[in-house]
């Protein structure tokens, strides 16, 4: 029994316990991560407070801190107003669409910039070909014109719209025996 409890106290003796020690190596402590975390969150807590302790802002900075809190729920209500319009007016949002088209792609790029600075994320530039890009955008130019101009044909208010004869004469010829052999003979079999 000697060998037992000295090898225990080994263990366990003089206010330590190996085992637990070891584990914590892999595993962390989860009381101690609580006691971590809840340090934590009361430091924070304590960091919001203190930015509202001086209330007593003039109204230029209010103003400001309203403006700082504008862009993000502008961004998201314009993106579901753009789905609105897509869905209320489509040809409206088509011709849109394609007037989007025309924007170059360092043009893009740029606005990828300003707003990932705006919101405070880091942004690398990377080189673009500018000119390449100006020429594909004046060589893309007539296509969106003339998808603009078929696009604007498509309003209700345009002559010929509604025009169902197009229709009729399709059903004419779907109705008409055709002159594929195959067919025929397959009809011949019937």
């Amino acid at each position: 029994m000697g060998v037992v409890s000295e090898f225990f106290g080994m263990l366990f003796g003089g206010r330590r316990n190996i085992v637990a020690e070891t584990v914590e190596v892999f595993r962390p402590n989860a009381e101690r991560q609580a006691q971590r975390e809840a340090t934590y969150n009361h430091a924070a807590l304590g960091q919001f407070a203190a930015e509202f302790m001086h209330s007593r802002k003039g109204c230029f900075d209010r103003f400001v801190d309203g403006l700082n809190r504008l862009p993000r729920p502008a961004m998201a209500l314009g993106c579901i107003a753009l789905i609105v319009a897509a869905m209320y007016d489509p040809v409206w949002f088509s011709a849109r669409m394609q007037g989007l088209a025309l924007v170059p792609e360092p043009l893009w790029w740029l606005l990828g910039v300003v707003v990932s600075f705006y919101f405070g994320a880091r942004h690398q530039a990377k080189s673009q070909d500018f000119q390449k890009s100006v020429a594909q955008t004046v060589a893309l130019a007539p296509t969106v014109v003339e998808n603009i101009r078929k696009i604007e044909k498509l309003h209700s208010h345009s002559p010929g719209v509604a025009d169902t004869r197009g229709d009729v004469l399709a059903e004419v010829h779907a109705t008409e025996l055709s002159g594929n052999a195959a067919i025929d003979n397959w009809r011949a079999a019937r």
